[in-house]
């Protein structure tokens, strides 16, 4: 049973003033010049909101710190589990109200509830890979919010693993982070190594350990549930407009098209990687039945 609730009151540290020290760590989100979960700058994992904090706190990102309203953190306490709140108990809890939250913030968090971490050693390849029967690749997304909704996508259709190609943004972003739900906290993901012209040469890691690897492209000829229908597979998607490079598709094993209404030749790069995961996992299940 949790009883951190029963303890709460004592733990929290009240904050009255937008200008206490002890709120840095969240002050100015709203300027990307300054903003704290910049790798760089000081290098912060922020996650917004009660349905994201629990992940942060679970994740191997160090908590450092709780922040929130009464209210907000009266509700945390009692929806975190025992392993949680022992983890959550480790760190200060600042409650403040919503207009001193707002004005440290730069702007209305109407969740009213922030945490914030240190970033992790990044994992290696390696540990992506290993165990894993379906991971995402990416190649060239440079949006925060296609980030954080494929890692959602991911979390949602049994991906074991995300891994980066060459010029993609940061999946620690703040954004990123609300709009995956958290689960780019808990999803893991490495970089491979290589430049933009060289990181395809790591594919052969994944074709090593027995993986097809898959691009979503619209000019594949291969349909999208044969492509899926092996082992282990990789599906790589690649940036809103210019997608894959011909490098990139020249290093994978099939090229996979999804089919498209007429005048219609793409769609989003979250989209298509969840329709694709969908696909997979379909794959999948079918493969077990036929195995009994």
């Amino acid at each position: 049973m949790n009883t951190f609730r029963e303890t709460l009151s004592s733990h929290i540290v009240e904050i009255a003033q937008a200008s206490d020290a002890r709120l840095d760590d969240i002050r100015n989100l709203n300027k990307s010049d300054s903003r704290p979960d910049l790798p760089g700058g000081k290098g912060l994992v922020i996650a917004e909101g009660a349905l994201i904090v629990p992940r942060l706190v679970r994740s191997r990102f160090p908590l450092r710190a709780i922040f929130g309203t009464p209210a907000k953190l009266a509700s945390l306490a009692d929806a975190l589990s025992e392993g949680e709140a022992e983890i959550a108990s480790r760190v200060p809890w600042y409650s403040l109200s919503r207009e001193t939250l707002a004005e440290a913030a730069g702007f209305d968090l109407h969740r009213g509830l922030l945490a914030t971490a240190d970033r992790a050693p990044e994992l290696y390849p390696a540990e992506v890979i290993e165990g894993a029967r379906t991971l995402a690749l990416m190649e060239g997304v440079g949006d925060h919010e296609n980030i954080g909704a494929l890692f959602r996508n991911a979390a949602g259709m049994g991906v074991d693993g995300v891994l980066f190609g060459a010029a993609c943004a940061d999946p620690l972003y703040r954004r990123s982070v609300r709009v995956s739900m958290g689960h780019v906290l808990t999803v893991p993901f490495a970089t491979l190594e290589g430049t933009t012209t060289t990181w395809q040469r790591s594919l052969q890691e994944l074709k090593d350990a027995g993986f097809r690897i898959v691009s979503m492209t619209p000019s594949g000829s291969t349909d999208l549930w044969e492509a899926m229908d092996a082992d282990k597979v990789a599906i790589l998607v690649g940036a809103e407009g210019p997608g894959l490079t011909e490098h990139a598709m020249a290093a994978t094993d099939v090229r996979a098209r999804i089919p498209m209404s007429a005048g219609t030749d793409s769609l989003n790069v979250a989209t298509s990687a969840a329709i694709s995961f969908y696909e997979r996992l379909r794959a999948v299940h079918a493969r077990a039945d036929r195995r009994g």
